[in-house]
């Protein structure tokens, strides 16, 4: 292990070169480039890019295609300003399903409900837009230009709802284009080519990598990076996740940042720790790709190191400050604190003790630790473990883990102390437990009534007190859990 002083050089390799894909369809394009119709370059940038989307569309030929699919992309990659965006509109407005058509198809279903009639009901409802994104994907390096311009999207559509139709439309075509039968995992290593780490350096969301010596630390022996990756994508990762290999379950993550750690022999480790899950193309936001990566990376680690015996997260709350300061601003009727919590924030006023006391880098101070301790996790475990119905919003990271069959297993105490997790969450993390055998179960329970399965520790966090608060009213619990004390369980 390098001293965190020395520079550490990245692995040579190339990773630029085009992928077959690309080859082919440029080489298409190319041929195909004296058969379409192509409009003239003298024409007005906006213009030209609104021809050659309607003429996309009325192209026969494989090769015609894919000629004018790239000139329409090299046309669009000149718009600028207020033309890109007037094009944007002109793909959302002008590319609509015929109303003639489509009535005509509804009332032929109404008339005769039938495979036949909902058939050509589906294929008039199809917007013509839908068909000229994918002939759009057919030009060299289309997909990826799509990944992007939907990117670029996803900033105008507050500012331009008519955006949304086209938004939605490129959401639709890359959930089939990107499902999880074309997705490729990969290990990464220090032997993968530089272009790649240099992009999880980049793309890393959850716990930032300072440089190359510490992504050579997350990339050692105890340790596992995998990702996923699309032929139409080459050497971009789509999603990567980072694992250590520990003995027990880890409930912080400095540890295992820690630079100058030595790294430790996996065959030691029975619990595989997942402790950063990236997902790298903002383009292809909303589809998912976790579920398939943590499943699939839980059966490599089997097979690679079988005296595994737990699969378990090591997870931020990013919501939980934000819904713990709604609470202190508008709080439940009966308060947020117990008695016992009250007396120790000061009595009188606990949600001006529990402000007074969280100023400055108070984790560093015993006492108020102490008093924090108690009421922050048993809090964290209400914001967790809230019905996850009645428009409730749950924390995201949960309900990712929970929607993929994970058990909530243990909340942690000052789990992260870097800026980000007391900002988010007062250093408040979770551990997450993925049992292969019963993740369908646990998954089913939380999709279809919202429970949230979750260990005995975490029921103990949530036990109600047998002392009422001062002025004889009960605590707020049941509203903090939307009205239950167990989320998807019985009330009372």
């Amino acid at each position: 292990m390098p001293d965190t002083a020395t520079q550490v050089s990245p692995p040579t390799g190339l990773s630029g070169t085009r992928g077959w894909l690309e080859r082919l369809w440029s080489s298409i394009a190319d041929r195909g480039r004296a058969y379409a119709d192509v409009p003239s370059a003298g024409l007005p940038p906006l213009e030209r890019a609104q021809r050659l989307a309607r003429a996309i569309l009325s192209e026969r030929g494989e090769a015609s295609g894919a000629a004018v699919a790239r000139e329409l992309h090299d046309s669009l990659n000149a718009l600028a300003g207020e033309d890109r965006l007037a094009f944007f509109r002109f793909l959302a407005e002008g590319f609509a399903p015929e109303p003639a058509k489509l009535r005509k198809a509804a009332e032929a279903w109404l008339a005769e409900p039938g495979t036949e009639t909902a058939a050509r009901l589906a294929d008039a409802a199809e917007p013509p837009r839908q068909e000229l994104l994918r002939r759009m994907n057919l030009a060299p390096g289309g997909t990826a230009a799509l990944v992007k311009l939907r990117e670029e999207l996803t900033a105008l559509l507050r500012g331009e709802p008519v955006l949304k139709v086209l938004d939605s439309d490129l959401r639709h075509l890359f959930a089939s284009w990107f499902n999880r039968g074309f997705l490729e995992l990969r290990r990464i290593d220090w032997q993968t080519p530089a272009a790649v780490l240099e992009k999880l350096i980049r793309y890393e969301a959850v716990h930032e990598i300072q440089g190359w010596d510490d992504l050579r630390r997350r990339l050692e022996g105890d340790r596992r990076c995998f990702a996923f990756f699309h032929p139409a994508l080459p050497g971009e990762p789509l999603i990567f996740v980072e694992v250590a290999l520990v003995a027990g379950m880890a409930e912080a993550v400095q540890p295992l940042l820690a630079r100058d750690q030595r790294p430790a022999s996996p065959k030691s480790a029975d619990t595989a720790i997942f402790y950063s899950i990236s997902n790298c193309q903002e383009g292809l936001r909303g589809i998912s790709f976790g579920n398939f990566l943590i499943k699939q990376v839980v059966e490599e680690l089997k097979g690679e190191l079988p005296q595994l015996s737990r699969f378990a997260t090591l997870s931020p709350v990013p919501g939980f400050r934000r819904w713990l300061d709604r609470q202190l601003a508008s709080p439940p009727e009966g308060g947020i604190f117990n008695a016992e919590e009250a007396a120790a924030l000061g009595g009188e006023d606990p949600v001006q003790g529990f402000k007074a006391m969280t100023e400055g880098e108070w984790w560093l101070d015993a006492a108020r630790a102490e008093a924090l301790r108690r009421p922050l996790l048993r809090l964290a475990a209400g914001y967790l473990t809230r019905p996850n119905s009645g428009g409730a919003a749950i924390d995201p990271v949960a309900r990712f883990h929970l929607g993929n069959g994970a058990r909530l297993e243990r909340v942690n105490w000052l789990g992260n102390t870097s800026a980000r997790g007391m900002r988010e969450s007062y250093g408040v993390m979770v551990n997450y437990l993925y049992d292969p055998e019963a993740i369908e179960a646990n998954h089913e329970a939380f999709v279809h009534s919202g429970q949230v399965v979750r260990s005995a520790g975490v029921d103990g966090l949530l036990q109600l007190p047998r002392t009422a608060p001062q002025g004889g009213s009960r605590y707020g619990l049941s509203r903090l859990l939307g009205g239950e004390e167990k989320a998807g369980g019985k009330p009372g």
